[in-house]
């Protein structure tokens, strides 16, 4: 008994350190668009706020490209310690991965999915001078030769969005794909293109300022932080309802207790305050979920989306 014992001690003395050291160095967050665009910004909203619950450096990395997968994709590759994580939301999860000839991974089962930390509606938005004055007026503006409108990036939800817009409202536009909200916002109030659709996040500010002119949201209600813009449902089209969520995720197999950890920690920023006016003046509503509500969510979205692309047909 006493030869056990001793040996019992040999190894629990050589085991690893457990995860509830967690974390021991920095943490990065992917964000799968690049810098300015509505994913950037609220990862680095929640960057500081994380990195003083952790006591560790929370650190963005941006990663944009091919409709978020190429971010998703380095993540889903990461160790499960913890310390690479994705600031989630619908592009890498339940639009990217289906537009691309190979799926790259599975959204639900490649992934941790953490918390959620809330919804924002997509704008459709003009340049003043060169875009059309309103939604119902696009069809009539899009009949010109060589008529486009910009996203965040091929598969991004401002694409798929453009891509029903087409589809219910029957014309045809070109797909200007741009590398993050910011690159297409700079063609947009330049008149390089006269439309851009993306996530409202990023927007406010330059529809205030008279920059832009939003001519819809893809919300039931107009957008509190912009109340003359009209939404999709009182326009007459509620088949272009669309949300964009926010959440963060790690590889599959994350261990409980980190995940249980880093979800408690974002659940107190998304409940303070200061980050819930923060994301107010950003147009996001907070949401709160557990780990395991937030993976259902994930895998409710992506079949709710499917129909979309499909009918879509996007291809990058």
């Amino acid at each position: 008994m006493k030869f056990r014992t001793a040996l019992t001690a040999l190894a629990l003395a050589a085991a690893p350190p457990a995860f509830a050291a967690w974390p021991e160095k920095p943490v990065r967050i992917v964000v799968t668009f690049a810098a300015g665009g509505a994913s950037d910004i609220v990862a680095r909203a929640i960057s500081d706020p994380l990195s003083k619950a952790l006591g560790q450096p929370v650190i963005v990395d941006n990663k944009p490209g091919a409709g978020g997968t190429i971010g998703g994709a380095e993540v889903v590759r990461s160790a499960p310690d913890g310390y690479t994580l994705m600031l989630s939301n619908s592009t890498p999860l339940s639009i990217g991965p289906f537009t691309v000839p190979r799926q790259p991974y599975d959204p639900v089962k490649q992934f941790t999915h953490v918390a959620m930390l809330g919804v924002a509606p997509v704008a459709i938005m003009a340049n003043p001078r060169s875009g059309p004055a309103s939604l119902k007026d696009l069809p009539k503006a899009a009949a010109a030769p060589g008529y486009n409108f910009g996203s965040g990036g091929p598969g991004s939800i401002g694409h798929i969005v453009g891509e029903m817009i087409k589809h219910e409202m029957k014309f045809g536009m070109t797909h200007i794909p741009y590398k993050g909200g910011a690159p297409m916002t700079t063609d947009l109030i330049a008149g390089t293109i006269p439309v851009g659709i993306d996530v409202i996040t990023a927007y406010v500010p330059m529809m205030k300022a008279g920059q832009l002119k939003g001519i819809a949201v893809t919300s039931r209600t107009r957008s509190p932080l912009a109340p003359d813009v009209p939404s999709v449902v009182e326009l007459g089209y509620p088949q272009l309802l669309a949300e964009n969520y926010f959440g963060v995720s790690g590889p599959a197999g994350l261990p409980k207790d980190v995940t249980d950890k880093l979800g408690k920690a974002l659940a107190d920023i998304v409940a303070d305050p200061a980050i819930v006016k923060r994301f107010e003046e950003l147009g996001i509503t907070t949401v709160k979920m557990t780990a395991a509500e937030f993976g259902a969510f994930v895998g409710k979205q992506v079949a709710d989306w499917a129909p979309a692309i499909k009918a879509a047909d996007v291809k990058n």
